[in-house]
């Protein structure tokens, strides 16, 4: 064979110098047997006699020896070591102009070599689409969908271009949402279908394909699979169903095509998906789920889904699953709580639909995922209702659970909003059973590293709770702000030229409250706070410059 190839090799370079179709025919096929025998060697030899650079001539549009030639391309291209010389040997240009051919063997073989030479190379797959080959192959797309072998290398191609950012404005200008929708409309085997799905999912991450989908009319595709599978037991029913609720949320994710499908709360998708709610399959709950998190992105729509009676459902699924729930569920469900309960008129017809009381039955979770979206909900729901923060802030269970979390090092998120509920629990009730529970629960100490915080709006939700404190009971948390060294955190941030001005404000404000108790006087007065303040009457900020004034008067007349 070893022999035979070799002989075929070099009739091969006589053969494509005199432009002899017949003899170059016999020496591809030759070529074509022994790669099919022993792929790496026959490319190896094929590289060794230096073949390549002869392709690109014989590649040309017209002639016979095209198919053959481009799929030895592709056959010699599934070896790693070949792609480069491949490249070296100047294949790609030739190749993508085939793309214009009418022929289908020509078109489907010049598809395979592409594929291959450019197979796992992002900077290869960026050249071709640099060459234009994406509009090229929507195109063919269109025209061929009949010829499968056609279609399938233009779904795996879209697959790999796909994965590239700058593949997305070049497909966004085609018609491929079009194309993809018929194509999949067309489709009853799975693995098809599975096919468009790989090629969907990429492209869906992109705004403006997501509302080509949705006007391609794709969300009625995912609703009939759903239809078709929620009760199907074969494992690609349930793939299948996975990927089509899945593919429904990430549309929603996009702010054009998720208000098309809210169509003012009159929507049938969105009818559709809230069905999903009560069901009993769990993908179907977490997706009904995440998709009301996703309409719930504007206060218009929170409003309209609140009024429509959405929360009962979440709140029954929540009560589902807090025995040995399902994680995803809770957190989805929990995060459609949280943004549902954004808007300040739905706050209170949340609180008295029984909102929070379910969401406490969360509290033993151990998932950080949950906790924070736990935290999060009551957070949003206490915001200006001084009832619920009241009766919330009395809760010595959650007050003893917040404060373990305001420890968990190993997860900032729900170390942050532990902090910041909190917090918020004493800002929105301002009461004093609040405060005591927060001193009894060990919370103060949390206030003050929070008052240090990198972010400011956490730093100023820290100093208003603090102040909140001495000003409703100093004497109770007089041992914890000398611990925690609340005085020198206050006198740092206000040396620190960096410091936010209504973080300066804040933080005199809370030097003035804390002067009634005399261990924390004694501090002020050994940090020399007066020079600190004084500097600070000429602070450009006149709220600032003003505070800084009234604190130094009162600094001077205590000291």
């Amino acid at each position: 064979m070893a022999d035979n190839l070799s002989e075929a090799l070099k009739k091969l370079k006589l053969a494509s110098a005199d432009s002899a179709t017949d003899s170059v025919e016999s020496c591809l096929d030759c070529l074509l047997k022994a790669l099919a025998h022993n792929n790496a060697n026959a490319s190896e030899k094929v590289q060794e006699m230096g073949v390549l650079s002869l392709l690109p001539t014989l590649l040309a549009p017209q002639s016979s020896c095209t198919p053959k030639v481009a799929n030895i391309i592709a056959e010699v291209a599934k070896n790693e070591f070949m792609r480069s010389p491949c490249v070296e040997a100047g294949l790609i240009p030739p190749l993508v102009q085939l793309l214009h051919s009418k022929d289908q063997e020509v078109l489907l073989q010049t598809g395979r070599a592409l594929g291959n030479i450019c197979y796992d190379s992002h900077s290869l797959q960026a050249q071709l689409i640099n060459m234009g080959v994406i509009p090229t192959l929507v195109k063919l797309l269109g025209l061929h969908s009949d010829n499968t072998a056609l279609t399938e290398m233009c779904l795996i191609a879209f697959g790999n271009l796909a994965e590239l950012e700058s593949s997305k404005e070049q497909f966004a200008s085609t018609n491929i949402a079009e194309e993809l929708v018929r194509l999949f409309q067309k489709q009853a085997e799975h693995e098809k279908k599975e096919m468009i799905f790989e090629v969907l999912a990429p492209l869906a991450e992109n705004d403006v394909i997501k509302l080509q989908l949705v006007e391609a009319g794709l969300v009625e595709c995912l609703l009939d699979v759903v239809t078709h599978t929620v009760n199907g037991e074969r494992d690609e029913d349930v793939a299948q169903l996975k990927t089509a609720s899945d593919l429904m949320v990430l549309l929603l994710l996009g702010d054009e095509s998720m208000q098309k499908l809210f169509d003012a709360g009159k929507g049938s998708v969105f009818e559709r998906v809230l069905s999903w709610v009560p069901s009993h399959n769990h993908q179907l709950q977490l997706a009904g789920a995440l998709a009301i998190a996703n309409f719930a992105r504007n206060d218009g729509n929170c409003i309209q889904m609140v009024e429509s009676g959405i929360v009962q459902k979440l709140l029954e699924l929540l009560d589902r699953h807090v025995e040995e729930g399902n994680v995803t569920v809770q957190h989805a469900a929990l995060s459609a709580l949280r943004n549902l309960a954004i808007p300040v008129v739905n706050k209170a017809k949340m609180l008295s639909a029984g909102v929070s009381d379910t969401v406490l039955k969360f509290l033993p979770s151990e998932m950080p995922p949950v906790q924070f979206k736990l935290l999060g909900t009551l957070r949003m729901l206490i915001d200006t209702q001084a009832d619920a923060a009241d009766q919330l802030g009395t809760n010595s269970k959650l007050v003893e659970r917040l404060v373990e979390w305001c420890e968990a090092k190993d997860h900032a998120g729900v170390m942050g909003e532990s902090n910041r509920l909190l917090s918020a629990l004493i800002r929105h009730s301002k009461s004093k059973d609040v405060v005591k529970t927060v001193i009894q629960g060990a919370g103060v100490k949390h206030l003050v590293v929070m008052a240090m915080s990198e972010h400011m709006i956490m730093q100023n939700e820290a100093l208003v709770a603090l102040g909140l404190i001495a000003g409703l009971d100093l004497v109770g948390a007089e041992k914890d702000f000398v611990g925690a060294g609340l005085v020198q955190v206050l006198h740092k941030l206000l040396s620190d030229e960096r410091t936010a001005p209504e973080i300066k404000y804040n933080s005199m404000i809370l030097i003035c409250a804390v002067m009634g108790s005399e261990p924390l006087h004694k501090e002020v007065q050994g940090l020399a706070f007066i020079d600190v303040v004084s500097k600070l009457r000429s602070h450009e900020n006149k709220t600032v410059s003003h505070q800084a004034s009234l604190t130094e008067q009162r600094l001077t007349a205590q000291s």
